[in-house]
This record gives C-alpha cells, sequence and structure tokens, in this order.
C-alpha cells in the first residue's frame, strides 16, 4: 500500500492553475466589474485570442482609454497603458509609428472611442495603422453614471435622457467602413468562440482592424431600461443572426427586427508605415533594395 506524505497531498490537492494566468496581472484581481457585466468575458475572449494567434507577446501592447472597457490594459500582463480619455488609438499610433515591429491592440469601450475619441478613430482607419481595435459596446457610459452615449439606442433611458434617447445612435461597423478599417466584425459575449476566432483574425492581419463587442452593462444600463443580464442574453441568443460579409449600412441595431452579427470586411490595403516609407524615404528603400 502507498503511503502518502503530507507534502504528497499539498501536491495534489493544488488547483490547476488558469489558462491565463501568465497573461494576467493577478495583484491586481479582483477586478472592478459588476456582476452580469460582459466587459470581463470580452477581455478574457481578447487574451485568449492574443495567445493562440501565436504573435509575440514579448513584442505586444495593449492600451486602453478611459471607462469600465479601459481598465483591461491595466489587468494584462504585458506592456500595457493605461491612457487619457479617447486618446488610446493616437497613443497606440504613436508607439506604432516609433517601433513598426509592436502588435498594437486598443481595447476600450464605446464612449472612449466613439465620442471624445471618434476624431481619432477615423483618422488612424483612413490612415491605415497597423492595430487591432477591440470595442466593448454596451450602450452607455458605463463608469461615470450611465450617461447617454454615441452608441445608445433611440428611446432608450439613460442619466441625461431620463425620458429616452432622441437620438439616432452610431453604426460601428458602417462608421469603421467607411473611414477605411480593412478588417470589421460584431459579436456579442455570449458568441465567445466566434469572438475569439474574430480577433485571432484581425491580429494577424496587417492594417486597421475593428471588432464591435455587444455586452451587457446590467447596473448603468439595463437598471434604467428594466432588462437584467440574463435578459440582454436572451436577446442575444434569440433575436441575432450570423450573416458574413452583410453591407455595413444594413447592420444599425434593431432590437425588434433583429441584430446581424459575423464579419463583414476583409480586405487589404498598404498600412500607414508603408505609405510613409514608400513616399517620405523611398531613399532608404532603394538603398536596401540595392544591399540585398
Amino acid at each position: 500500500m502507498e503511503i502518502k506524505t503530507e507534502k504528497d497531498m499539498t501536491q495534489t490537492q493544488k488547483p490547476p492553475g488558469h489558462p491565463l494566468d501568465g497573461l494576467l496581472r493577478l495583484d491586481r484581481i479582483p477586478h472592478i466589474w459588476c456582476p452580469g457585466c460582459g466587459i470581463g468575458t470580452a477581455f478574457s475572449s481578447c487574451l485568449i485570442a492574443m495567445k493562440t494567434s501565436g504573435i509575440d507577446l514579448k513584442k505586444t501592447v495593449m492600451v486602453s482609454g478611459i471607462g469600465c472597457s479601459g481598465r483591461g490594459a491595466g489587468y494584462a500582463n504585458l506592456d500595457s497603458y493605461h491612457t487619457t480619455h479617447g486618446r488610446a488609438i493616437p497613443f497606440a499610433t504613436g508607439m506604432k509609428l516609433a517601433n513598426p515591429e509592436l502588435n498594437m491592440v486598443v481595447f476600450s469601450g464605446d464612449g472612449d472611442l466613439f465620442a471624445i475619441g471618434g476624431n481619432h478613430f477615423i483618422h488612424a482607419a483612413r490612415r491605415n495603422v497597423d492595430m487591432t481595435v477591440v470595442c466593448v459596446n454596451n450602450f452607455t457610459y458605463g463608469m461615470t453614471g450611465g450617461q447617454v452615449a454615441a452608441t445608445t439606442p433611440y428611446a432608450a433611458k439613460t442619466t441625461t435622457t431620463p425620458v429616452g434617447n432622441p437620438e439616432a445612435p452610431f453604426n460601428l461597423p458602417l462608421l469603421a467602413y467607411a473611414s477605411g478599417a480593412i478588417y470589421v466584425s460584431r459579436w456579442t459575449i455570449l458568441h465567445t468562440r466566434e469572438l475569439m476566432g474574430s480577433i485571432e483574425e484581425a491580429l494577424l492581419k496587417r492594417g486597421f482592424s475593428f471588432i464591435e463587442v455587444l455586452a451587457p452593462c446590467p447596473v448603468n444600463y439595463g437598471r434604467r431600461n428594466k432588462e437584467k443580464a440574463l435578459d440582454t442574453l436572451k436577446i442575444y441568443q434569440e433575436r441575432t443572426i450570423i450573416k458574413n460579409d452583410t453591407h455595413p449600412t444594413e447592420l444599425d441595431i434593431d432590437f425588434e427586427r433583429g441584430i446581424i452579427l459575423g464579419k463583414f470586411i476583409d480586405t487589404d490595403r498598404p498600412t500607414f508605415v508603408e505609405m510613409y516609407d514608400r513616399t517620405c524615404r523611398p531613399k532608404d528603400l532603394l538603398e536596401e533594395d540595392s544591399e540585398a
């Protein structure tokens, strides 16, 4: 009969490590996200995709702005930067231009990226800066009190629109496509397998890639619209349809008609660094060609 020592018992009972232990700053856990929030699922999907894509994580940087989603960079055990409100994309652009070998990942929310940061988004897409932008869209400013956002659905209630939002929201995939993004997709946090695959695809493309992730905010959006987190997940399950290659003009979010998910744009064109070198440093390129 085999007799186990106390040391053997301790080793046997030790729980297995989490698959993302190496990519998480465990000293900053527990996180700040509320129960029922979808940001954690979007964040873990992003980290898993980064891991499975095979990109060099030592040359990978995560940048985020201000807001609940913006806390993601602080939890990632990478070179990561929590920037000022709306400035994640220009910060990432500067790093990419300074060191083109870096893999740039911007992880932030709809308020940060498309309200105060909207102008930076359209110009980075226009220039085709080589980065992957993951936008967690929960239709509100979750961290600062639940104000109306650029993505808040028409007639939805927020702290600043207590009788209903009178404005039309952005169609984010259309905005990305019209601005020049070379990869555009939309998923929900319920579609984690598709989401991870999409982020992985985007990471391996050269150019400006954009993934919209629909996620519930049960506290600052849900309470005011009488929608619990589970209700939101049921919407994602029952009122979504995957239609790849749908034209972005058809992607307005309509909870009654249904929400279209999928990969909509996947094309190629020269990146900003390539165009800059071709235009501003042609002599350097000629010298490299002659040496080769």
